[in-house]
């Protein structure tokens, strides 16, 4: 907004953010478009490839069979990848909880919070993938890795759910509670923790999800076993696509059972004011 020699306010619409914004999406574009260009079209056949796509799609969503593996077996990868995904979410959640504690700034000394913040940001940064595949090279390809580097990344990503939750607590109650003499561990138990606990067990079921999907995963890449791992036999060893919509749709279900399970957690235990 500027005002003119006359006395009148010229306003110009947007700023440097909106102006950078633009600018960026735009050479974005362009880039993108530029990219086709490119391209090496040799031997492409458009017609022939959407032909197959299409073929392929269909025998994978509407054939799905099990062709390598029995129904037993299968139910017994789908548990091995929910046990790695449970694991890892337990063992991170009590660790994260204690952690948190030394990362709230209203249950911490400031100097010990900010060295709790900025380890678990380091660790947070790292992809979960990635510290999977380090603990893959330092203890060996299978379910440890798997577990160790889920485990490394759920207890930093906790950490700062849990602590960004305990720090909204009401000032009064700790107060209160520190007027009656009460010491630093009972303030957590009947101050913290009550006030924090449906937070706490929305963000560790959460966290459970985003695991169950890193175990599929890892199942190949780690060598950790499970549903993950047959369905990348299925498609790069035995390129079985029937197989692979299958696994797919097994894995589907799964995460659709998941999403039930904390829909119903947090209508139990979330009021509705707090879920609004």
């Amino acid at each position: 907004m500027q005002r003119s020699k006359d006395g009148r306010i010229n306003i110009k619409a947007g700023n440097k953010i909106d102006l950078v914004v633009k600018w960026t999406l735009w050479v974005l574009t362009i880039l993108t478009i530029m990219a086709f260009f490119f391209f090496d079209y040799t031997g492409l056949q458009l017609e022939r490839a959407f032909t197959e796509t299409l073929y392929n799609l269909r025998v994978m969503f509407l054939e799905p069979a099990l062709n390598h593996f029995s129904w037993g077996e299968a139910m017994y990868q789908i548990g091995v990848t929910l046990g790695l995904g449970v694991l890892a979410t337990v063992l991170g959640a009590v660790i994260a909880f204690f952690l948190s504690l030394m990362a709230a700034e209203n249950l911490s000394k400031p100097w010990l919070s900010k060295i709790v913040r900025v380890v678990v940001a380091f660790i947070r940064a790292v992809p979960t993938v990635l510290w999977v595949l380090i603990f893959a090279i330092a203890a060996g390809l299978g379910s440890e890795a798997a577990v160790l580097g889920m485990l490394f990344h759920s207890i930093a990503y906790l950490v700062k759910a849990f602590s960004e939750a305990m720090e909204e607590v009401n000032p009064g109650i700790i107060e209160a509670l520190r007027s009656t003499g009460s010491n630093w561990w009972h303030i957590v138990v009947h101050g913290v923790l009550p006030s924090t606990f449906t937070y706490l067990l929305s963000w560790t079921f959460l966290r459970f999800e985003i695991n169950f999907s890193v175990a599929v995963a890892m199942g190949a890449a780690a060598g950790a076993g499970g549903i993950g791992f047959e369905l990348f036999m299925a498609s790069g060893f035995y390129f079985d696509l029937r197989e692979v919509g299958f696994i797919t749709y097994a894995i589907l279900f799964i995460a659709i059972v998941l999403e039930i399970i904390s829909n119903r957690l947090k209508d139990r235990y979330f009021p509705t004011s707090i879920q609004g």
